[in-house]
């Protein structure tokens, strides 16, 4: 397997919703000799303009932010019948990381207003009207662990503060400063992930323990790259031009080419999500 050097510029604390005409794909995955097979590529988005940050409510339904005639808005995807419709109810602002409530069918997103104020909402499954989840936090990305507790970064400036919420309690705790924007619930154990700015500005990724509230270092990110997803709860991967590539927690201490996506004209991997059985990979990408 060939191993590789990133040459990529960081883009530190990149909380801004850049609107390139990014596309979200969607391709089965299965464990080959040398990485990961990928098979049945499909574009589930269909317009120009921003497409991005994907999420898998279920084996069969894609969720991403999507682009609804220049405004940004809730896509849903079903898989199975290749339909697209619209989950929420238009509103001033434009919707960005849409996530299913681990215990409804209701959809969370950050709603990004034109007047600047960026909040978190809770958007209704069967009217697609939205609430407040958490006043006054200037929340840019999050990710549930469950139905109370919500691993978010707030902006602080041009950075941003890991914070995590209880939303019984409606409070928040800033837990460290200066962090990256992914944020992922590891499969199968009780920790979350999230990245944090070294030294050397980069960006080191750690495991935090959702019981005791420790963190654990797991590995430094190649320079440049923000995003990541857990294959399962030793594996991790990431998107880097055209290539795929992995680092297992249990294997060599080192990033690892697992698949290329060049022959199907992709190019600037991104943001990724797995489907819950873990056999579907989304994908946000250019097209050549």
């Amino acid at each position: 397997m060939k191993k590789f050097l990133f040459v990529i510029v960081l883009l530190v604390a990149q909380h801004l919703f850049a609107q390139n005409n990014t596309d979200v794909f969607v391709v089965d995955i299965a464990p080959a000799y040398e990485g990961l097979q990928l098979l049945n590529l499909q574009k589930v988005s269909n317009n120009d303009g921003y497409n991005n940050q994907p999420f898998f409510p279920s084996n069969e339904t894609l969720l991403f932010a999507g682009n609804n005639e220049g405004q940004t808005d809730i896509a849903e995807y079903n898989l199975n019948t290749k339909s697209k419709k619209w989950f929420n109810t238009k509103t001033e602002g434009g919707e960005y990381s849409p996530q299913k409530l681990p215990t409804s069918a209701d959809i969370a997103a950050v709603r990004l207003d034109k007047d600047g104020l960026q909040r978190l909402y809770k958007y209704d499954s069967q009217t697609g009207k939205s609430t407040e989840l958490i006043k006054d936090l200037q929340i840019a990305y999050f990710a549930f662990y469950n139905d109370q507790k919500i691993l978010s970064t707030v902006l602080d400036g041009d950075k941003m503060d890991l914070v995590m919420i209880d939303l019984p309690l409606k409070k928040a705790d800033t837990l460290f400063y200066n962090v990256g924007r992914s944020l992922q619930k590891v499969p199968k154990i009780n920790s979350m992930s999230y990245s944090l700015l070294n030294e050397e500005g980069n960006l080191d990724l750690y495991l935090l323990d959702m019981d005791s509230y420790e963190s654990f270092f797991v590995t430094e990110m190649p320079i440049g790259i923000q995003d990541y997803v857990w294959l399962n709860d030793t594996q991790i991967l990431i998107g880097s031009g055209n290539k795929l590539y992995m680092y297992d927690t249990l294997g060599d201490s080192e990033w690892t080419r697992v698949a290329s996506l060049e022959e199907y004209g992709l190019k600037n991997i991104t943001r990724m999500a797995i489907s819950p059985n873990g056999k579907k990979l989304a994908i946000v990408a250019e097209s050549k």
